[in-house]
This record gives structure tokens, sequence and C-alpha cells, in this order.
């Protein structure tokens, strides 16, 4: 038993030592089993991201292939949120990818988009859900930051119709009832909660537009 485990030892080791004395350029001519199975998990790839894979790993083994080369095609993909490429010896190649999320729909120079929860603008017509629309010339950074903070709140997200926002760096929002809350630069949050309280209060039912824009003031229009 002893003697076979030193056998094992000794043959892992030469294979170490043999391994090691090629350099990149020779272990893509070495003969190791190509490439032979592809799996991705998670989004449909369209033909040209597909064949771009396929192009890259079809001479190749797994000791010669970059992550980083895969990597590249995946993130010039939109509608991905994370990802994960796992080599699976001798031959096999697994990609797990976990799809955006939908939060906003928008219009830029005439055209479409949704904007994702892994802050790209996504131009497809692949969703069915009602989303809130966006107005105005804002980067997607500053929107996720401002979604944030809604979700630091009571506030309902699937309540809101539409977001304005200004070069001021102030948003604006509409409800689906109508309302339209004017909200300051700072302090969103705390302004929010106020909105909440306010809405909720049956001696203000009729309100058409809520500012809250100055500080210790309400402007109440019904």
């Amino acid at each position: 038993m002893l003697q076979q485990i030193n056998k094992k030892i000794i043959f892992y080791i030469s294979l170490v030592i043999i391994l090691g004395t090629f350099n990149n350029k020779n272990l893509k001519n070495f003969d190791l089993p190509k490439i032979n199975m592809v799996n991705i998990e998670g989004i449909e790839f369209n033909d040209n991201e597909y064949l771009k894979i396929m192009n890259l790993i079809k001479l190749n083994n797994l000791l010669s292939i970059q992550k980083s080369q895969i990597k590249e095609i995946l993130n010039s993909n939109n509608l991905i949120e994370e990802y994960e490429v796992f080599k699976k010896y001798p031959s096999s190649l697994e990609i797990k990818i976990e799809k955006t999320n939908f939060l906003a729909s928008t219009n830029i120079n005439g055209k479409n988009y949704l904007v994702g929860s892994n802050g790209k603008f996504i131009n497809t017509k692949d969703y069915s859900q009602n989303l809130p629309f966006i107005f105005g010339n804002f980067k997607t950074e500053k929107f996720l930051e401002f979604k944030n903070i809604i979700l630091q709140t009571d506030f309902k997200y699937n309540n809101i119709k539409n977001f304005y926002y200004f070069p001021s760096g102030r948003w604006d929002i509409e409800m689906i009832s109508g309302v339209l809350i004017k909200l300051p630069i700072t302090g969103i949050k705390e302004s929010l909660n106020l909105s909440i309280d306010l809405l909720e209060d049956k001696e203000f039912s009729n309100i058409k537009i809520l500012d809250i824009r100055q500080k210790n003031q309400i402007v109440i229009n019904d």
C-alpha cells in the first residue's frame, strides 16, 4: 500500500517537473485535449457573441485559454450583472451568468433603453414589466444612488410612474396616482419619509404637487 502511494507521489512530482519545463508558447502546442464542451447558464447569447466565444475556444485547451479573454466578451454584454468562469478539466468550460434586473426605461437620442441594476443602458425589447420612465440627461450611477436611497425608506418603488432628473442633480418623482413630489438635492431620505407621512394623511388626499425642495418648508398644491 505504502509503495503504491510512493509511486503516485513520484508520478505527480514528475508531471509538475515536465510541465514546468514548458513556457506558455510550448504549452499551446502541447498535446492536451482541446475544449470540446461549453456550458453557458443564465442567459442566451446572440449569434455574434456565441461565435466569438466559439472562435476563441475551438483551437484551445484549458491550459492555454485565458479567462480574461472570455471576460472581455462577457463584459460587452449589457444584460449581464455578474458571471463566473470555471475550467472543468480535462476539456470542459462552464460559464454561469446572472442577468441584470431592469429598473427603469428611458430615451436617449430618440432610442428607447432600459436601465439595468448593473449600471448599463440596455437596448432591448425583451421585457413586459411596467417600469418607471426617466426623463432628463442622467448618469446611471446617479440613478442607482437615488434608487438605493429610496430602498432605505418605506417608499414603494412600484408606485412610481416617472422620474425627472435636473442638471442641478435634483430629482422629482411622479406617482402612479398622479402626485408629483419635488425633492431637494440633499436630505432625500428624510424628504421621502416626510412625503409618505403626508400622502397617507387623509387631510391631504387631494394633493397634486408636493414641493419639499426647501428646508423646513412644504408647499402643497391640490
